[in-house]
């Protein structure tokens, strides 16, 4: 009887809970995928704090056997299964599907439904497209489908530099919104440079506490941070907690100072992402890299991102 083997790939999947040195390279069976999905090579994986949370704890433990991490992907299709019609093989596409169950990005090739995937815009190389999906579509259903931001509104977003913040001050600016962003000093200029109206040390509470009351805080930090941003949103206006503790002290102060107050956890979409492709072709988005690691360096990449001193995002490359 003859068996047939299925492709092989690179992947990285850490051998147990815990710090970045449990992440070892693995070969795994290609995925095959399923009716509506697509089979992608990847060009390159965008990298996330869930990505390196969930290897120090094992995360919402929604794992496959053997686990890998990651969720954002770029690359070129290779397969399409039956009853998916968005693309065709050699098509260039980007995305992050599944999320919060695995996708596997850490990895050569990564299946997924065609419908949580988008075209990559045509000005971004890989690496850049790979760093947009989770962050950008963060941002946006922050800004655009949690607060509904209009023009002229003023908007505080707090970690401005980060890899969420830095794309959130930029798709605020891009909806006509007055952008105020905290940073530590040294990103001051950055976040100047991607269109933010004022910009604030967060490491010096009396420079945030005195600013004039605005219409949204999107709160990247919590704790005390968010309890704090209660105080300088208007009556009716709207703080967008990234951080998930939805019956926490924040939600509590935010009631009693007429504050509405959501909570926004990510999820795949590629209306959002062709919302976020557009901003890119008009020139109004445009992800920051600021390191470019190979796949085989995830520990690398990791031990970077906990850090907490990186600017924009950290990208693998198969």
């Amino acid at each position: 009887m003859n068996v047939e083997l299925r492709p092989r790939m690179r992947a990285v999947s850490p051998s147990s809970w815990g710090p970045p040195e449990v992440l070892r390279e693995i070969e795994v069976d290609r995925p095959s995928p399923q009716p509506g999905e697509v089979l992608i090579r990847v060009k390159a994986i965008g990298v996330n704090p869930t990505d390196w949370k969930s290897r120090a704890t094992g995360g919402r433990r929604l794992w496959k056997n053997p686990p890998i991490l990651g969720f954002d992907v770029s690359g070129v299709v290779e397969e399409v299964a039956e009853g998916s019609v968005l693309f065709q093989p050699g098509d260039e596409i980007f995305g992050m599907p599944h999320f919060p169950q695995q996708a596997g990005a850490y990895a050569e090739y990564v299946a997924g439904p065609a419908r949580q995937f988008a075209r990559k815009p045509a000005r971004l190389d890989h690496i850049q497209a790979a760093a947009l999906p989770l962050a950008g579509l963060t941002a946006w259903q922050a800004l655009v489908d949690a607060a509904g931001l209009l023009a002229g509104e003023r908007v505080l977003i707090h970690a401005a530099a980060g890899g969420v913040g830095h794309l959130a001050v930029q798709i605020a600016k891009a909806r006509g919104a007055y952008v105020i962003g905290t940073a530590r000093r040294s990103k001051h200029e950055f976040v100047r440079s991607l269109g933010a109206d004022e910009v604030l040390d967060y490491t010096e509470a009396h420079s945030v506490e005195s600013l004039s009351k605005v219409d949204v805080v999107i709160d990247l930090i919590g704790a005390e941070t968010g309890q704090r941003s209660v105080g300088l949103i208007r009556p009716g206006g709207t703080l967008v907690s990234l951080i998930p503790r939805r019956h926490g002290p924040t939600a509590a102060a935010a009631a009693a100072a007429g504050v509405r107050y959501t909570l926004v956890v990510v999820e795949p979409d590629a209306e959002g992402l062709k919302a976020l492709a557009r901003l890119v072709d008009s020139g109004e988005l445009r992800p920051h890299v600021s390191a470019v690691l190979p796949l085989s360096d995830a520990r690398g990449a990791h031990e970077l991102g906990e850090t907490g001193r990186t600017t924009g995002k950290i990208v693998l490359t198969p």
